[in-house]
């Protein structure tokens, strides 16, 4: 293993710098040539690379998105796609390449490494929705921003007697919503992975307008019910509480990362080179209690994501 290459795809995640970092430094140190392949797999087709130095991730651990820049790339599925992307990486002599990204930045290094390019995946998503990972890159960064704005937007809530639905990003999981909701204090949660009875949330509203209460939190995971503005008129209806709606969008995806994110993203990171190192490949890398692993792609991809039902019926208590 002489050269390997490094590249972000897909939506970008706060802590991605803190990887690329990682993947460098730990390159560079054992010998290594590390190239920076720019915009995704696009960059790989189009043969938009560069040498990698220690200076070239110097100050870039607590910045959010990503220096290589990131792109979603359809070309890359089709057979001609794919020829011209390992060409670029014959030409270049890259003996292997890291992939950060989402599920299919990693589906995309498997297609690589079915081609025979030896490919390792480091999941970088703040909908933290891989099953076989306890955190994805970027996730917790991505609720501490929505926590922040949970309580902003509770001071104003509360001057006006308002109640206030929060939508959140995390497509078909609901974790930015979960995890986010029982740290800001919300009086409900909607997610994808459980059951929803509007009444039951109106039930609750009208409970805490009667003893006094002055504004009302609703963290809603996107797609949920349809559209945000939707469930609003449907509370606004059956409460006659006047409910605002406030789409975060994609400020959940910038920001400086995470003490936790930085941590996770150096040790896959670093982890991702020695794999392979040790000649490893088609192996995703991810976080379980605290320990990084590593996993057969196929397996990583295939793992079904568990909801923290424990958690959601916490919130549901403490939210009374």
């Amino acid at each position: 293993m002489k050269t390997i290459g490094v590249l972000t795809s897909g939506g970008d995640a706060p802590g991605m710098n803190a990887a690329i970092r990682a993947v460098v430094r730990t390159s560079i140190y054992n010998g290594v040539k590390i190239i920076g392949i720019k915009q995704g797999y696009n960059g790989l087709i189009e043969g938009n690379l560069e040498e990698m130095n220690l200076s070239s991730v110097a100050d870039i651990i607590h910045r959010g998105g990503t220096i290589l820049r990131t792109a979603r790339s359809e070309e890359f599925m089709t057979k001609k796609g794919i020829k011209k992307a390992l060409n670029v990486i014959e030409v270049f002599g890259i003996d292997g390449i890291i992939v950060l990204g989402g599920d299919g930045s990693i589906r995309g290094a498997k297609r690589l490494s079915e081609n025979g390019v030896p490919t390792i995946g480091i999941p970088c998503t703040i909908d933290n929705d891989l099953g076989y990972t306890d955190y994805s890159v970027g996730f917790l960064t991505s609720v501490e921003t929505v926590v922040d704005a949970i309580s902003k937007i509770r001071d104003t809530s509360a001057s006006h007697g308002r109640a206030n639905i929060v939508e959140v990003m995390g497509r078909s999981c609901g974790d930015i919503a979960l995890y986010s909701g029982l740290a800001g204090g919300a009086e409900s949660i909607i997610v994808p992975e459980e059951e929803v009875n509007i009444d039951d949330i109106c039930k609750r509203l009208i409970q805490g307008k009667n003893r006094g209460k002055l504004h009302s939190i609703i963290v809603l995971a996107e797609g949920v019910r349809g559209s945000a503005y939707d469930v609003a008129k449907e509370i606004e209806d059956k409460t006659s509480i006047e409910t605002r709606v406030t789409i975060l969008g994609h400020i959940q995806r910038g920001g400086t990362p995470s003490a936790f994110d930085r941590i996770i993203a150096s040790k896959m990171g670093y982890r991702a080179v020695e794999l392979l190192l040790e000649g490893k490949t088609v192996r995703a890398v991810g976080i379980k209690e605290n320990k990084v692993i590593d996993i057969d792609i196929d397996e990583a991809l295939s793992t079904e994501k568990h909801f923290a039902k424990d958690m959601y019926d916490i919130a549901k208590i403490l939210s009374i």
